[in-house]
């Protein structure tokens, strides 16, 4: 076996290092709930700062609630769906080239934020949301820290398809 062979066998490694990130999302998003659970009153405004409040709230369906009032059977939907997701995105992981840092951040957000909701789905039957912006009067959803790491996750995806590892690696030789 030649040694360039030798390195590619140990490229999945280097991308399931940043795994890390995803673990900490999901302790980031899972503490702040039990804290938002413990301090915030339920569907009351705690304001912060302009354009920003506290507010409790369960969501039992997706995003922007969508299905929340579908009866009950979309629990188990998302919870299945997170799981063939996030197994999705490990399997990504293990594939992505050596030098694909951005996307293997990317993933790792989007794999912890699917994880951080799932725990809530499967254990409470709705995932607690408690952060609330206002885009000028008008309240966007309330959403949690693994929302926002998919939401980042998911934009940095999006950049990083524009940038090649190749051209990345080239530039910084």
């Amino acid at each position: 076996m030649s040694m360039v062979a030798a390195k590619s066998d140990n490229m999945p490694d280097t991308q399931l290092k940043t795994l890390w990130i995803s673990f900490l999302v999901v302790g980031l998003d899972q503490a702040t709930k039990l804290i938002a659970e413990a301090q915030l009153p339920f569907h009351q405004t705690v304001s912060v700062i302009p354009y920003f409040d506290w507010y409790l709230t369960y969501n039992t369906g997706a995003a922007f609630s969508f299905l929340a009032e579908a009866g009950g059977w979309q629990r188990w939907f998302f919870a299945i769906t997170s799981i063939v997701v996030s197994a999705v995105i490990f399997v990504w992981l293990r594939k992505l080239e050596r030098d694909d840092h951005l996307t293997a951040i990317a993933l790792c957000l989007i794999l912890g934020g699917a994880i951080g909701n799932l725990i809530d789905r499967i254990y409470l039957g709705y995932v607690i949301d408690y952060i609330q912006v206002w885009l000028g009067s008008y309240p966007w959803p309330a959403f949690n820290i693994a929302d926002a790491a998919i939401s980042v996750g998911a934009a940095i995806l999006i950049l990083s398809s524009f940038v090649s590892p190749q051209s990345t690696a080239s530039r910084e030789s």
